[in-house]
C-alpha cells in the first residue's frame, strides 16, 4: 500500500505544471517566448550572422504599429495589407527579454483564469481584438515617435475579462462591486507613474483601452454572454 501511494506521489511531482494550463494559453506564451528567444539567440550572434543583430529592429519596422505608417494610410485613404496587418502582429514582438517574460507571466497567470471559464476561441478573440484596440487608440489620440510593441494592451484584455468574471461573481454574491477593478486601479497608478517618469503615455492609453475592449467584449463572448450577465442582476 506505500509502495503504490509512494508512486502515486512520484507520478504527482513527474507532471508538468502546463499540464494544469488551457492549451491555448500554453500556445500563445510559446509563440512570444519562442519569439524573443530567437531574437535573443540572433543578437547573441548564433542564428543570422552579422544580420541576426538587427533582426529585432527589421521586425518592429515591418511588424510593430507606427504613428508614421497610419497617418500615412488615413491621409492617402489607402490600407494595404501589410500595414494593416501589423495590428495583429504587434503583440507578439517585444522590445527585450524582460518585456516579453512579464508579458508571458501575465498571460499564464491572467490567462489560466480566464481561459478555464471562456472558450479558447473567446480567449483568441479578447486577446487580439483588445490588442487592436488598444493600437487603434494609440494612433488615434496620440502622435507617439515611438513604434508600438508587445502583447501588454492584448494582456490587459484579458485582465478586463477577469475582471468581468469578477464583477459577475460579487454581483451574484450581493457584494461590492467596485472591488472587481482593484487590479485594474493598481496596475493603472503604476502606469501613470512611469509615463510620468519617462514622458510618454503611449503605453497607458493603449493598454487601458485594450482593458476596456476586454472587458466588454466579455459580455458578447463570455459563456451565456449578455444573457447571462442580466440573469445575475436580475437575482438580486
Amino acid at each position: 500500500m506505500a509502495s503504490t501511494e509512494g508512486r502515486a506521489a512520484m507520478e504527482d511531482h513527474n507532471v508538468s505544471p502546463f499540464n494544469a494550463l488551457p492549451p491555448v494559453v500554453v500556445a500563445l506564451a510559446v509563440v512570444i517566448g519562442g519569439l524573443e528567444l530567437l531574437f535573443q539567440a540572433a543578437s547573441a550572434g548564433f542564428l543570422g550572422g552579422q544580420g541576426g543583430v538587427g533582426w529585432r529592429i527589421a521586425a518592429m519596422q515591418d511588424y510593430a504599429v507606427l504613428d508614421q505608417v497610419a497617418d500615412w494610410m488615413w491621409e492617402n485613404r489607402s490600407f494595404p495589407p501589410e500595414h494593416m496587418l501589423r495590428f495583429l502582429t504587434y503583440p507578439l514582438i517585444h522590445g527585450g527579454f524582460v518585456h516579453a517574460a512579464f508579458v508571458v507571466v501575465f498571460i499564464l497567470a491572467i490567462g489560466k483564469m480566464v481561459a478555464e471559464v471562456f472558450s479558447p476561441l473567446a480567449f483568441v478573440v479578447i486577446f487580439w481584438l483588445s490588442a487592436m484596440a488598444g493600437a487603434l487608440a494609440y494612433v488615434a489620440f496620440l502622435n507617439s515617435p515611438y513604434p508600438l510593441v508587445g502583447g501588454y494592451p492584448g494582456v490587459y484584455g484579458l485582465i478586463g475579462a477577469f475582471t468581468f468574471l469578477m464583477w459577475v461573481d460579487l454581483t451574484h454574491r450581493g457584494g461590492n462591486r467596485a472591488r472587481a477593478f482593484g487590479l485594474i486601479g493598481m496596475l493603472l497608478a503604476i502606469q501613470l507613474i512611469f509615463g510620468v517618469l519617462q514622458g510618454d503615455f503611449g503605453n497607458v492609453v493603449a493598454d487601458l483601452t485594450g482593458f476596456a475592449a476586454g472587458f466588454l467584449l466579455s459580455f458578447v463572448v463570455s459563456p451565456g454572454g449578455w444573457h447571462r450577465v442580466l440573469g445575475k442582476l436580475r437575482q438580486r
